[in-house]
């Protein structure tokens, strides 16, 4: 007799396995614990087989019913079904094996070797939080441009243009690699790298006008937070570094005693020198009390291994009244030394470029040198914080000439 719900929901299970038939080859397996397993009984090429549907009531007797009916028509089509079901399972092991993500990663962990590690984090998190959720579990052979374009204009939606072309750029690097690897037979995102429009030339927020410079001078010094926060929004204007430089300055890398501070800038992947003032050098002497003995300049907290935030100088800043978004950010003292160091105080344009670490080709072709300019550079510095004191304390400022 075929069975019935009430039928199965009465049995109880003995000591051992049992069978109850149901209809054409499909009977429920009762198990000792209670399980009860649907299966299939069924002959091809004169072997008998069995097929597995899982257990009541997760499938009921239904959907065992509708699976028995979808098996049987590939058997009388001359189709295994159990080996049907491998090969599936097969190819979802190969399509997971080789999704987007697992390729990604493995593509990561080798490319990273050559990167720096604040580099390497960006590019996995860029990845994480932008691509994978989208596109991640997708077999990378499957992926079409569109997708990889969809995924991007999420990015550029919220305003993240420099986001959305970097992202775009990176799978192209990861399918470049997938091609050589023999995973893809071409890069899918040859056809859209121009599909996201670039920005405007983005300006930071910078003071330029030498009263409103001497008018944040004085609001930092009575700036009323932690002391290293202090310190930092103090060194900022002296040493005009990236804002993520100055953050992650590490004392192994800062000689007090000749008034270097060497690095390397992540952005170029080059190494860079800046000469310490007289004021930044006793600032830094006033701090290392506190933070010396760590690894990080400006230390956050009693962990050692912790630098401030990226968000700690701009959120300064609008502390002490500045809007970051039209007066002034944390980058925005490298513009703010760029403009007055030139206008005001003549310095020679390829001198302030070697010393803002950018790219200043020269007759030989030399894109930038740690040490060209050096002199003039440690003089410049200097002057640069001369001038800073005496605008901070109104003194009329008089323009000179660095050879």
């Amino acid at each position: 007799m075929a069975l019935s719900d009430t039928k199965i929901k009465a049995i109880k299970s003995t000591d051992k396995p049992f069978k109850l038939a149901d209809e054409r080859g499909l009977f429920l397996l009762v198990q000792p614990a209670g399980g009860k397993l649907w299966r299939l009984k069924y002959r091809i090429d004169g072997k008998e087989k069995l097929l597995s549907f899982g257990t009541y009531p997760d499938v009921s007797l239904a959907d065992a019913r509708e699976k028995r009916e979808q098996a049987r028509k590939l058997i009388a089509a001359g189709n295994d079904p159990s080996e049907l079901r491998k090969a599936n399972k097969a190819g979802r092991n190969d399509n997971a094996a080789n999704s987007f993500e697992v390729i990604t990663r493995i593509w990561l962990k080798n490319y990273s070797a050559n990167l720096s590690k604040v580099t390497s984090e960006k590019n996995l998190r860029l990845f994480e939080r932008d691509l994978f959720p989208w596109i991640g579990s997708k077999p990378i052979a499957e992926l079409k441009p569109k997708e990889i374009l969809d995924t991007a204009r999420r990015i550029e939606a919220r305003g993240a243009v420099d986001t959305a072309k970097r992202a775009i750029q990176l799978c192209g690097q990861v399918f470049q690699q997938a091609v050589i690897d023999e995973k893809v037979m071409s890069d899918p995102t040859r056809d859209i790298r121009r599909a996201i429009k670039p920005l405007k030339d983005k300006h930071f927020a910078s003071l330029t006008d030498p009263k409103e410079v001497a008018e944040l001078l004085r609001a930092i010094d009575a700036f009323n937070g932690t002391f290293v926060v202090m310190c930092a929004m103090r060194l900022a204007p002296l040493v005009f570094v990236r804002p993520g430089e100055l953050r992650l300055a590490r004392w192994r890398d800062i000689d007090l005693e000749t008034g270097e501070w060497r690095y390397l800038v992540t952005k170029t992947n080059t190494d860079h020198l800046v000469p310490l003032a007289k004021q930044a050098v006793n600032l830094l002497r006033e701090l290392q009390p506190l933070t010396g003995g760590g690894e990080f300049v400006f230390q956050v907290g009693n962990d050692p291994k912790k630098p401030m935030s990226a968000a700690t100088i701009n959120a300064a800043l609008q502390r002490m009244g500045y809007d970051t978004k039209t007066q002034i950010t944390g980058h925005g003292f490298r513009a703010m030394a760029r403009t007055i160091l030139h206008e005001r105080l003549n310095i020679d344009p390829h001198i302030i470029e070697h010393q803002l670490a950018h790219a200043v080709p020269d007759n030989l072709g030399g894109a930038y040198n740690r040490t060209k300019f050096i002199e003039q550079r440690i003089a410049m510095m200097q002057q640069w914080a001369d001038y800073l004191d005496d605008l901070k304390a109104g003194a009329k400022i008089l323009s000179l000439k660095i050879a």
